[in-house]
């Protein structure tokens, strides 16, 4: 057996993100490991500890009891014809940022759609958060993930309902790349809603999943996922979070693999913002905006989000002497030229002018005993 169709059976009778199984492959190679699970017997560089002997042994023998019921050959058929594909370590279409996991890389992924999962996750973001989420972090993920998309950043996130959703329909909207990590087969439409979502991601974009075809999700595998979606992207921006989410275990993972994590802060008082606050708190950068996002996983000084600039009202853009003489005038009441002239230093002759041209556009008006502020300029102020 060659080490694809050996990586192909380890998906299907290993539980994804199993340390024993990552630790079995990078001693014995995958060939070797599923030999090590036909015998039930370990490679000698596995068993100094006895207990976890103990453990590995016992893995094996259900390992090997689920490779009576195995039929890899047919799984790549199915593949084949659903046009679905197997990338192993190594490969080069393999994003080499899994590697950073270690024992805990995939065994392999089985992939959906056009485009190249490697070239795509060069640049990439990572956007998640609640599936319960609410109006404001639907716009805020549909908003970051559109804009990210159109500056070139592929958007990664899980396929889930709420913020998920929302970032991946972000970057359809404006044809960007969009990858999803899933807990189940890439022919699976988990969750059903969102079959139509993954329908036009099959032909316009990704979907990844370290399960073979027609495998099931399971509450494990939606949070062992989170590691592979932490690891493709540079960096990780959690949109919403209640306190229990498990988007916060993608932003541990990103933690963990040194990847850059951002947090959107909420109302104070919205439940589903917690986690992102706690994050904040901690060690996430806080981010409002696109720019923002790529200032932190973008080129060191070059990628820098400009300064917020104030607004800029109709009195900005007077010359100096003509706002020194709309400044002059009070408040409340008119007041005659000679006053306004000495309290804003400047001649009676260039104060009548200036009055005209504040006049004209509708910053004073004539009144009785001189000028005075309109209330359109009162408001301005």
């Amino acid at each position: 057996m060659n080490d694809r169709l050996a990586r192909a059976t380890l998906t299907a009778i290993a539980e994804p993100g199993d340390t024993l199984m990552g630790r079995l492959i990078h001693a014995a190679g995958p060939t070797g490991a599923l030999e090590a699970v036909r015998t039930t017997q370990p490679p000698e560089e596995l068993t100094t500890n006895r207990q976890e002997l103990k453990r590995l042994i016992t893995r094996l023998e259900s390992w090997r009891i689920k490779l009576s019921a195995c039929d890899p050959a047919a799984d790549l058929a199915i593949a084949e014809r659903l046009n679905i594909r197997l990338v192993c370590p190594g490969e080069p279409e393999w994003p080499t940022t899994l590697d950073d996991l270690h024992h805990d890389r995939p065994y392999a992924l089985w992939i959906r759609g056009s485009g190249d999962l490697r070239y795509t996750c060069l640049r990439s973001v990572a956007v998640v958060g609640s599936r319960a989420a609410s109006a404001y972090g639907i716009r805020v993920a549909s908003e970051l993930a559109s804009e990210l998309a159109e500056q070139g950043w592929a958007v990664i996130s899980g396929g889930a309902m709420g913020i998920d959703a929302a970032a991946h329909r972000g970057a359809l909207a404006v044809d960007g790349p969009t990858v999803a990590v899933f807990a189940n087969g890439v022919d699976v439409p988990y969750p059903a809603c969102n079959d139509g979502l993954f329908t036009e991601m099959a032909a316009r974009s990704l979907l990844v999943s370290e399960s073979p075809p027609g495998v099931h999700p399971t509450r494990l595998r939606f949070l062992v996922r989170n590691r592979v979606i932490a690891a493709l992207s540079r960096g990780t921006v959690v949109v919403e979070a209640a306190r229990r989410s498990g988007a916060l275990g993608t932003a541990s993972w990103a933690r963990k693999l040194g990847r850059v994590l951002m947090a959107v802060p909420g109302p104070v008082h919205s439940i589903a913002s917690v986690g992102c606050h706690r994050l904040i708190r901690e060690d996430a950068t806080l981010v409002t905006c696109p720019a923002e996002v790529i200032e932190a996983v973008g080129r060191i000084g070059a990628d820098l989000a400009p300064e917020p600039a104030a607004p800029v009202l109709p009195r900005d853009k007077l010359d100096q002497t003509t706002r020194a003489v709309l400044e002059a005038i009070p408040a409340r009441g008119p007041t005659g030229p000679a006053q306004i002239a000495a309290k804003a230093g400047v001649d009676l002759p260039t104060v009548n002018g200036k009055l005209g041209l504040l006049s004209a556009a509708g910053f004073v008006e004539r009144a009785p005993g001189g000028w005075r502020l309109t209330k359109t300029a009162k408001s301005r102020q």
